[in-house]
């Protein structure tokens, strides 16, 4: 009996892989994976591994692999169909009951696969020929050697009946190309004529390698769409499909690389030339949820690889729409914003494969998206507006199915609608990271204008924390080169204002840390290189800065770097109130009492440094 691929596919996903190996073997996480002793011969010290994202599991001494349907046959001694049925239980799926039309179409299905191998072989033909001169220029013109557009398949469908006579000569019946999709038929009741008719041609195949359906680009200047896809057949749903899905499987499975997402087929085959095999494409669509799980298949956390324009941005909140409902523990996704005007294929041209993965190493969570898209859709400077801003965040929310996932997106942002809307009104973080509470207290009190520590003036808070630009670049460069202070800094510097480019530098900085909050100074370089951040990034980090705040140089013992952190707080804590006192026609005493609560202020603050937790 045999089972459609789907179905087989549906199981693999829905059984676990760990829980069921579990069941008969004592398993210890390790990082990604499980490992314990083989269950298929002896041994003393453990060599047998499982991959849940990946699916399978491997055992480096007697060579063992497989999924979750081969553990249970080997380790149970059920056959296929056994196994099958009792999977298909456990995951709460109906077995399907194969009738004789299902078999006739799966004979239909197995037929249609030579016709597609042998169209794509006569496509590969006609590029190297005299008809596809044009094409084969082309293609060595966007980057493309032999090599690479022999990897890819990439071929030429010229025009006229060249394909049909070819097949037909083999053959195959013309109702089978029809059903492949390689004649289109009219409907006035005209002879069939080609589906593909002067195109550069990119073979589809399924995830076993086999060729299921075609995109080709146009080779002329004629007024019909640039890039067109195989009409839907037996063997092709472009919904369900995505280019290069079979050897990007394999480059996850071997490499453990990020899945990358990109939008067209040239993106694909130009991050493979750039060493990144592990990209995918959907056929021209926003990607759909069946997408999503053939993604989730491959790996947990698939990156989207974005334009950084309008479009981009458009594309990610459809593909935030469509992924919410469809979150499960561990699966997710990421996404990489490319500079505006580039893709894949024009950066990797313009500034080298390394420019490239710094935009995928720099991708961001999901959940990240979706705070960005509420939060920066309007202002939320008034308590109606944050009331609308968490309404929207809870319905993106209650989009999630699963319970757990969702509780979790409730918590997250309920934390960071605390952070946002509090005392200050800056975006908190959280704690723990160095430094200790008693220290973080002295740069918090600091932050949010506390001066002296009995009696003395608290600041009104009608304006916010400001310093000069070069102070700002101090304390900026300060956070840069002292991991261990950047929790505190960043607590402390809450409701400070800086610099609009300053500001974006520093959320940028926040958004690097939160996930690499020890990176060192190179790592934290690479990602400024390029863009409109390397020059301010360049300027925080300036011999100019170093000589006005020589504490916020790399190398500096923290203790230093801690106490000038809290002078520049101080004399900022200062400056306001001698501002305000001028607004308000306070007398010159009145100045000089405030100026010695400031030195007072700043002498305390050195004494909780002593004090602290370094």
């Amino acid at each position: 009996m045999s089972f459609p691929p789907r179905f087989l596919d549906d199981i693999r996903a829905r059984v676990g892989l760990v829980d069921t190996i579990a069941k008969r073997v004592k398993l210890t996480r390790k990082g990604r994976e499980h490992t314990g002793l083989c269950p298929f011969h002896n041994e003393k010290s453990p060599s047998f591994t499982v991959n849940e994202e990946k699916g399978f599991y491997h055992c480096f001494g007697c060579g063992a692999h497989g999924d979750v349907i081969s553990f249970v046959m080997n380790t149970e001694g059920t056959s296929f169909p056994e196994t099958i049925e009792r999977l298909a239980g456990d995951a709460g799926l109906e077995v399907p009951v194969e009738t004789p039309e299902e078999r006739e179409r799966s004979q239909q299905r197995a037929t249609l696969y030579d016709v597609m191998e042998a169209a794509c072989q006569w496509h590969q033909d006609r590029l190297f020929d005299d008809a596809g001169r044009a094409a084969l220029a082309y293609l060595r013109g966007r980057g493309l050697d032999d090599k690479i557009i022999r990897r890819f398949r990439l071929g030429y469908a010229p025009n006229g009946g060249g394909l049909e006579t070819a097949l037909l000569g083999q053959g195959i019946e013309k109702d089978l190309l029809l059903e492949a999709g390689l004649l289109r038929k009219p409907e006035d009741g005209r002879a069939p004529y080609p589906f593909f008719r002067d195109r550069a041609m990119f073979p589809i195949t399924d995830k076993r390698g086999r060729v299921i359906a075609f995109g080709g680009r146009i080779m002329s200047d004629a007024k019909a769409a640039k890039y067109i896809n195989s009409p839907d057949t037996p063997l092709f749903d472009k919904g369900r499909s995505l280019y290069n899905a079979a050897a990007a499987s394999e480059a996850v499975r071997k490499d453990g690389a990020d899945l990358i997402v990109a939008e067209g087929y040239m993106d694909v085959i130009a991050l493979a030339c750039a060493g990144m095999d592990a990209a995918v494409a959907p056929l021209g669509t926003a990607v759909t949820e069946d997408q999503l799980r053939e993604m989730w298949r491959m790996t947990a956390e698939p990156v989207m690889c974005l334009d950084g324009d309008v479009a981009g941005q458009r594309a990610a909140a459809r593909a935030a729409e469509r992924a919410l409902p469809e979150l499960r523990p561990g699966k997710s996704l990421r996404f990489a914003v490319l500079p505006a005007g580039e893709d894949p294929d024009s950066l990797i041209a313009s500034e080298g494969p390394a420019a490239m993965r710094r935009v995928i190493e720099s991708a961001r969570p999901l959940s990240d998206l979706i705070w960005d898209i509420e939060a920066g859709a309007r202002p939320v400077d008034t308590p109606e507006r944050r009331a609308d801003l968490e309404s929207r965040l809870n319905a993106q929310i209650r989009n999630i199915a699963d319970e757990s996932v969702q509780g979790h997106y409730r918590t997250m942002f309920k934390d960071r609608l605390w952070a946002a809307f509090r005392p200050g009104g800056g975006k908190g973080r959280k704690g723990g990271q160095g430094g200790g509470a008693r220290s973080r207290a002295a740069f918090k009190d600091k932050g949010q204008g506390a001066v002296g520590n009995s009696g003395g003036h608290v600041l009104a808070r009608t304006a916010p924390l400001r310093a000069n630009r070069r102070r700002q670049q101090a304390m900026l460069a300060t956070m840069i080169n002292q991991p261990a202070l950047r929790d505190d800094i960043d607590e402390a510097l809450t409701g400070f204002e800086f610099d609009p480019d300053l500001d974006n530098l520093r959320q940028r900085l926040q958004n690097l840390f939160s996930d690499n909050w020890d990176l060192d100074l190179a790592g934290i370089k690479a990602h400024f290189e390029v863009g409109d951040g390397a020059s301010v990034f360049d300027g925080v980090l300036s011999g100019q800065v170093y000589q006005l705040a020589p504490f916020s140089r790399p190398g500096v013992v923290a203790e230093d770097a801690r106490r000038g952190i809290e002078e520049l707080l101080g004399r900022a804590v200062f400056e306001r109130q001698k501002e305000e006192l001028r607004n308000l026609g306070r007398s010159s005493t009145d100045e000089g009492k405030l100026f010695a609560a400031g030195q007072e202020a700043m002498e305390n603050g050195r004494r909780l440094a002593d004090m602290g937790d370094m």
